[in-house]
């Protein structure tokens, strides 16, 4: 029998949770309507051994057809303090299982070291805590996941390579997925339903039938994993196109579609990769949103005619995502359409039924009702959790008190700009600088800026550079200095996670011209303003004239609770809450407000770091209790 098909026990270890209201799929007398059964104890008899196979057409749970309810919750996106909370919320919307990708970059921050332990990196906590309360796991650990999370999860050290290749069997890359996999595995491991935890299944890869045709890499990352120890069976998550599913999925592994929305989305991967279940991994009841855009917000009527069409047709899905978290830090990703470099907002919100802050939507409640409308006679779902708190706070005035200027490090030198990677530097800003000799004024270009500058001459502020709208020129003036100081200051925006250009190092990728000349001899200075960096920054006496200040303030907490900045006052920037980094702000919007959750404050007086690319002035900043 195939690996894949194997049989899978879950023993006593596994059930202070799973089964109680989990919402096993059931059909009952020809005619009736489907019900789901809901077992009557959370405390099943240890003695039985529970099995989990791949059916030729179902998921089977003990033998008998069930239907994974599935709600995508990211751990890296979701403060630790809140796990809980929010795999009860899914729970309680009618969920019986938690799909989680988890992201590798967010686990090797460096080559080598791996962190599985601290904070929401701790993944053995979360899944315990999904088994604790009644749910089974979903595991989709990549190595590559999209998401719109930076590089699609995969760790930038690997662009130190300047001829790399990513998701097919580049041998520098096959080593670090090899490496991240036999480290991960031994975490997962435990959790395995075959050794009597909740997770059921892990998928292969992600929506690789979008990317690429390597078989032979989707089939060595399935070899891997089973010469780690994994032995529950594997998914592959691909749209429902016909060279999709042929390029993306595998014999013995069970399709996820994403998403499967119409019986002929389910009849295409039957006959592509027949033999196994076939299921909606990615039900979508929200979608992204980039800066400069609307906020997204899809019809909730077409999502509840989905959803009905899943329950009624008892075929399993996957809400993604049911609740989307932040991406703090510099963890947000950019797409790559067909408008150009489209950089995605700090919020991860994704007008998903559980909102940013964990509470319910008008979606939440209408799909909850739908959901519950399958239960049996007298079965409830769950009660909905109470909401975590959330509060204001007055505005509070942020002065400047430092800047990049005055805390310059030791430059690199180079005779034409290098980007980020060369350098050893993953995220953040970075300071090119060099003397104009020859030409000295006209049309100066940078090929392939990533993402965002601005330009100086002689410490005055000329102008900005923008990848998102394709600017990457600007007029210098005339300069009376006989060799003008040209200073490009960089910020990365954000890896593109999908498609073609992942490829995407940060910085000045090429060159820079002037009138047509390559201006040679730069010096290059670097400032990841990575964990920590706030909190050792000296306050300047000097006068701040130049755009690139820090601006700092205090705010008072009778009672810490959730609560949303309000950044209209400032330009383009991050923010930095008692040395938390929150994300990235810009005016442009459609996000004005960046949620701080309550385990990053403390009672009585918080500290407020903003670093801004163009106020110069002092500002204002207030909490709000929403986005």
């Amino acid at each position: 029998m195939n690996d894949n098909h194997a049989v899978c026990r879950l023993t006593l270890s596994a059930i202070l949770f799973m089964v109680a209201c989990t919402l096993a799929g059931s059909f009952e007398a020809a005619g009736q309507k489907q019900k789901i059964s809901t077992p009557a104890s959370i405390f099943p008899d240890p003695s039985v051994n529970h099995t989990f196979t791949l059916g030729a057409d179902d998921f089977l749970l003990d033998g008998k057809p069930f239907q994974i309810i599935g709600g995508e919750i990211h751990p890296g996106r979701v403060p630790v303090e809140y796990w809980r909370h929010r795999i009860q919320m899914a729970k309680a919307m009618g969920c019986n299982t938690i799909s989680a990708y988890l992201f590798w970059n967010h686990h090797e921050i460096t080559e080598g070291i791996y962190d599985f332990r601290t904070g929401n990196r701790d993944i053995s906590q979360f899944i315990s805590a999904a088994a604790e309360e009644g749910m089974w796991v979903i595991i989709r650990p990549g190595p590559y996941v999209c998401a719109e999370w930076e590089f699609g999860g995969i760790p930038p050290y690997l662009l130190r390579y300047n001829d790399l290749k990513v998701r097919c069997m580049d041998p520098r890359y096959m080593r670090a997925v090899e490496r991240y996999i036999s480290r991960l595995s031994d975490v997962l491991r435990p959790h395995l339903v075959t050794n009597g935890g909740p997770v059921l299944m892990i998928q292969i890869e992600n929506e690789y039938g979008s990317y690429g045709n390597d078989r032979n890499y989707m089939l060595a990352l399935r070899e891997i994993w089973e010469e780690s120890g994994i032995d529950v069976p594997f998914f592959t998550g691909d749209g429902p196109t016909t060279y999709m599913l042929e390029a993306g999925t595998l014999p013995g592994c069970a399709v996820g579609l994403d998403s499967g929305s119409s019986e002929k989305d389910f009849e295409l991967a039957r006959k592509m990769n027949p033999g196994v279940p076939v299921f909606s991994s990615e039900t979508y009841p929200g979608w992204l949103t980039h800066w400069g855009e609307e906020w997204a917000r899809p019809d909730t009527a077409d999502l509840l005619r989905e959803v009905k069409f899943l329950m009624d047709n008892r075929k399993s899905f996957n809400f993604y995502v049911i609740h989307g978290g932040t991406n703090f830090g510099f963890t947000a990703g950019a797409n790559s359409g067909g408008r150009g470099y489209e950089p995605d907002l700090t919020s991860y919100d994704y007008d998903a039924p559980i909102n940013e802050q964990g509470r319910p939507t008008p979606k939440y409640m209408a799909l909850r009702k739908l959901i519950g409308s399958y239960l049996p006679k007298k079965a409830k779902l769950p009660p909905i959790p109470d909401p975590v708190p959330a509060m204001s706070f007055p505005e509070t005035e942020l002065v400047p008190f430092s800047s990049v200027w005055h805390n310059m490090p030791e430059p690199h030198l180079a005779v034409q700009p290098q980007p980020f990677e060369a350098f050893g530097q993953d995220y953040g800003f970075m300071l090119y600088r060099t003397r104009l000799i020859g030409h000295k004024r006209g049309k100066l270009t940078v090929t392939e800026l990533h993402d965002y500058a601005t330009v100086f001459v002689d410490g005055k502020y000329i102008g900005t550079l923008d990848r998102r709208l394709g600017i990457n020129s600007i007029d210098l003036p005339p300069s009376d200095s006989e060799h003008p100081v040209l200073e490009i200051f960089t910020e990365a925006m954000g890896r593109i996670n999908f498609a073609q250009h992942m490829i995407d190092r940060k910085g000045i990728t090429d060159r820079v011209t002037l009138n047509g000349m390559t201006l040679m001899n730069w010096e290059i200075f670097g400032f990841p303003m990575g964990d920590g960096y706030t909190e050792n920054l000296p306050a300047t006496v000097e006068e701040l004239t130049k755009p690139g200040i820090f601006f700092r303030g205090t705010f008072n907490v009778d009672d810490p609770a959730d609560t949303f900045i309000d950044m209209t006052s400032f330009v383009k920037g991050v923010v930095w809450v008692n040395g938390h980094n929150l994300g990235r702000y810009w005016e442009i919007g459609p996000q004005t407000r960046l949620y701080c959750p309550a385990p990053w404050l403390k009672k009585g007086t918080n500290e407020i770091i903003v670093f801004d690319l163009h106020k110069m002035t002092p500002g204002p900043v207030r909490g709000y209790e929403t986005l």
